[in-house]
């Protein structure tokens, strides 16, 4: 596999754009994406676990039920949750874009962000659909990216090439996910497009299997979104033999579809709002994979822990406490812990008990960009790994006027 420029828009027959149409009120932000496939594709998606759900998700489960779709639309400034009239919304946006480009409405995928429980007007979308789709190019998934943010600061897009039965595969993805972010289900949005021929079934198979030990294992703070969703349309347009059953083929898919959600689970973590650091913890050890999943879950979600790395405070102990809650099946005695980054690594605690080790040093470790929490808690073959972000003054000052 290789890394490859593009975005959604790498792999063959996809086209994307993104606009002002003035949902947000700073016209320099853009609020409306389009993402565009050639020909119909096969798609699958997953969706937030929260009970209140965003009214584009109940409408895109709808429209992707027969394992079809050509195009996504999405909005930013206003999540079109809570509201009276929000499937009407939905739906209205799926019909601009059928009229705007002769398809067919169940053939969209809708998506909205924002700010929950304020109403949102089909107008600005009706003034802006036509420069939308105008403008689609093969270039568009920057434009694409930026018309999905919200809070975060900067843009989450990967492409990359594989090989399935002798031809040369892209898979591509965008995401947007800042806050509310929080491991129970995708929570955040995240769109992929690949060229490669994978029947629906077996797309919706990969993906389900791939956000357990993905997007299932990032969090911001704690927060569970009511508008997440992560959706995958592939258009067959490389010419591999469609896979439509588990073996070689599909393993290689399944690869190149983690490549890419791994990439972007780290982009989600380290533009954590207010963030300035992104945490990655790896558990070794553990009795079986799900008891060290609870761990590296328990560590990055422990607000005392995330202020300790802003901080960059070696404050082990913090570590410990978020085990010993997390209820994983675990021998405290047996929990080694280390802090690495790329200044180096140090061991602060061996057996469940501290051991000598220098501040300094630590201190210069934890000041990094990108720091890692090594845990060893035992003998057992279960494994897993995180992804959060430091908790800091700005992550309140964000969410204290988010709505006003």
């Amino acid at each position: 596999m290789n890394t490859v420029n593009g975005g959604v828009c790498a792999a063959k027959g996809f086209t994307a754009n993104g606009v002002h149409c003035g949902i947000r009120k700073n016209r320099t932000k853009k609020d409306l994406a389009l993402i565009y496939s050639e020909v119909k594709a096969s798609a699958a998606a997953v969706y937030t676990t929260n009970l209140v759900k965003g009214a584009p998700l109940t409408v895109t489960k709808s429209n992707i039920s027969d394992g079809k779709a050509q195009a996504v639309i999405c909005n930013s400034g206003n999540a079109n949750t809570c509201n009276a009239n929000g499937i009407e919304i939905a739906e209205g946006m799926c019909n601009l874009l059928a009229k705007e480009m002769g398809i067919c409405a169940k053939d969209v995928v809708v998506a909205s962000t924002g700010v929950i429980g304020q109403p949102l007007s089909l107008e600005p979308i009706q003034n802006g659909i036509s420069d939308l789709v105008k403008g689609l190019s093969d270039d568009g998934s920057d434009a694409a990216a930026e018309g999905i943010m919200t809070t975060d600061t900067v843009k989450k897009e990967i492409a990359i090439q594989f090989e399935v039965d002798g031809k040369t595969c892209t898979i591509g993805g965008i995401a947007k996910g800042s806050g509310m972010i929080h491991p129970n289900m995708a929570t955040m949005l995240v769109f992929i497009t690949t060229d490669c021929a994978i029947s629906s079934e077996m797309l919706s198979k990969a993906l389900s299997s791939d956000i357990k030990n993905t997007f299932n294992m990032v969090s911001v703070d704690g927060d569970t979104s009511t508008n997440d969703m992560v959706t995958v349309l592939a258009n067959g347009m490389a010419g591999n033999k469609e896979i439509t059953s588990e073996g070689e083929d599909f393993d290689k898919f399944m690869k190149a579809l983690n490549t890419v959600t791994v990439y972007l689970c780290r982009m989600i973590a380290g533009d954590g709002e207010g963030a300035t650091k992104l945490l990655e913890c790896k558990v070794s050890g553990a009795v079986d994979e799900e008891a060290a999943k609870t761990v590296a879950k328990s560590v990055i979600c422990s607000s005392l822990l995330k202020a300790a790395m802003f901080g960059a405070d070696a404050n082990w102990g913090r570590v410990l406490c978020a085990i010993g809650y997390s209820g994983a099946a675990v021998d405290v005695t047996k929990v080694d812990v280390s802090f690495k980054s790329a200044k180096g690594e140090i061991a602060v605690c061996k057996n469940g008990a501290g051991i000598d080790f220098s501040e300094e040093i630590a201190k210069e470790i934890l000041l990094e960009k990108e720091i890692e929490i090594i845990i060893s808690v035992g003998n057992g073959k279960g494994e897993a790994t995180a992804w959060g972000c430091d908790l800091t003054y700005e992550y309140v000052k964000i969410n204290g006027d988010y709505r006003t």
